[in-house]
């Protein structure tokens, strides 16, 4: 298991982005906990990538009404979070219903933006599949407007494919 990271805050994204991958590999291998690896996730990405908020959110049934699912906050890193997101709801609850990453460049301007925080500006939330079915949504937030791009999309993409093998 991989205790420290190495990563050159000197390089651009990308080569951060590719110094980080293996290391999260080594930090997951061989350890079937998902919340002990989803939160080494969280403050890998959050440490290496000097992101404001980066946090999972978990499908789960809620109880009441009884066999209504919705998203529940998992490990996560930074400021306290919503805690329980409804499908469809705002960046998350929208990723987690179209089943697909969504890029927000200014969340003042995506409807239905759920604030958790006024200081998020732009948001990047990415689903993880269980039998075809999302499981999670890796929700990134940026205190900057327009922080994400393809970069971003196509690393995260690599990372969740990656938890998809212990969900």
């Amino acid at each position: 298991m991989a205790e420290t990271l190495i990563i050159s805050q000197s390089t651009n994204k990308d080569e951060r982005y590719q110094s980080l991958i293996p290391q999260l590999e080594a930090l997951v291998s061989g350890e079937p906990d998902v919340i002990a690896n989803l939160s080494n996730i969280a403050a890998a990405l959050r440490q290496s990538m000097n992101f404001f908020w980066v946090g999972f959110y978990i499908v789960k049934n809620n109880a009441m009404p009884a066999g209504r699912q919705e998203l529940v906050l998992g490990p996560f890193q930074g400021p306290i979070a919503c805690t329980r997101i409804a499908l469809g709801k705002g960046v998350c609850g929208t990723s987690w219903k179209e089943k697909k990453t969504i890029l927000v460049a200014n969340v003042d301007e995506f409807p239905g933006h759920i604030a958790c925080s006024s200081d998020s500006k732009s948001e990047i939330v990415l689903p993880a599949f269980k039998n075809n079915e999302v499981a999670l949504v890796l929700d990134v937030d940026s205190d900057k407007l327009s922080d994400f791009d393809n970069i971003d999309e196509l690393y995260l993409g690599h990372v969740m494919r990656m938890i998809e093998k212990f969900l």
